[in-house]
């Protein structure tokens, strides 16, 4: 049949379909690139719960957490519980190439594997994050420079780190830390971090968890911690050309915009190396006074939450009195 073959011993269907409006790419290329980049990728997936967007004909793009049904029984798996949806979850742990070609076949274009990894010890976070989101417009250049802050405010407590393109409109600092700090510690290193790198230069970047409240700043993000998940280093993007988050030398990161790592270019830019690897520092240790100050600073979410809510309040008064 066209478009049909068989891979890894996995059977690969309408390979010539285009892969969604606006990709300028069908099937074919992507499960092509993710063939060719599985040993660079496999990595940062491995033993993590993972969550993929997928894109099906005629619907609209979705986030999969859960397997579905006809998943295949040597898909490896994990079932933990979902706190936000009161329910147990099983969780694909994508391990070998074989599963990332059933992924790519399933029309699994992004891939997200959590901050944790899962064993016998339970979950322990590996890595730190800051996703740093700019504001609306050609602002990645803002991003870049607020990069730059990160890893100073880094640097200033002893951490090392590298960046990576987010294949959106940001970028991520990642530290990889080695797995002995709770999970609602990191959590408070990352907000302490993130304070850090604001007060650096507060007119650039901001840890203004609502949108209202940035005044047109780069978004600092510090809630990706603990059971978050994170778009993996060379996945693709549900965006038009499809770009790739991939790794920045720092002293480039100035120099290049999202959109210059695509399904079609990235490859060529790596050639056989994998440049995510070389650049990520051993997993270090996270100093006793970052994670001392991150637990003075309010969980941006539920801090955002209680303050909508009091706006809303007084919104609701002042229209009483208006009345």
């Amino acid at each position: 049949m066209k478009g049909t073959e068989e891979r890894h011993g996995v059977a690969l269907t309408n390979l010539d379909q285009p892969l969604f409006a606006d990709a300028g790419a069908t099937k074919r290329d992507l499960v092509d690139y993710l063939d060719a980049v599985a040993d660079r990728i496999l990595p940062e997936l491995r033993d993590r719960p993972l969550s993929v967007m997928r894109v099906l004909r005629g619907q609209k793009p979705f986030m999969q957490k859960n397997l579905p049904k006809y998943t295949p029984e040597w898909v490896p798996r994990v079932a933990l519980w979902a706190e936000s949806s009161q329910r147990e979850v099983s969780y694909a742990l994508c391990n070998d190439h074989a599963t990332l070609l059933w992924f790519a076949n399933q029309r699994a274009v992004e891939y997200h594997p959590t901050l944790i990894t899962v064993g016998d010890d339970g979950p322990r976070p590996t890595h730190l994050v800051l996703d740093i989101d700019p504001p609306e417009g050609e602002s990645f250049p803002a991003a870049a420079r607020s990069a730059h802050l990160v890893r100073q405010a880094l640097a200033d407590a002893g951490l090392g780190c590298a960046v990576k393109t987010s294949g959106a409109k940001g970028v991520h600092v990642v530290v990889p830390v080695d797995g002995r700090t709770p999970i609602e510690d990191a959590a408070a290193a990352t907000r302490a971090l993130a304070a850090r790198a604001e007060r650096l230069d507060p007119e650039l970047a901001t840890t203004a968890y609502i949108r209202e409240d940035r005044g047109g700043r780069v978004f600092l993000d510090s809630t990706r911690a603990g059971g978050a998940s994170l778009v993996a280093a060379y996945s693709p993007r549900l965006r038009p050309g499809v770009p790739v988050s991939f790794p920045v030398p720092w002293d480039e990161l100035d120099h290049v915009t999202p959109a210059d790592f695509t399904l079609r270019t990235a490859l060529d830019r790596l050639g056989g190396s994998n440049p995510w690897a070389a650049s990520l520092p051993p997993p270090q240790s996270i100093p006793a006074d970052v994670v001392e100050e991150g637990h003075t600073i309010p969980v941006a979410r539920v801090a955002a939450m209680h303050e909508g809510k009091r706006r809303a309040r007084a919104r609701r008064n002042a229209d009483r009195h208006a009345g």
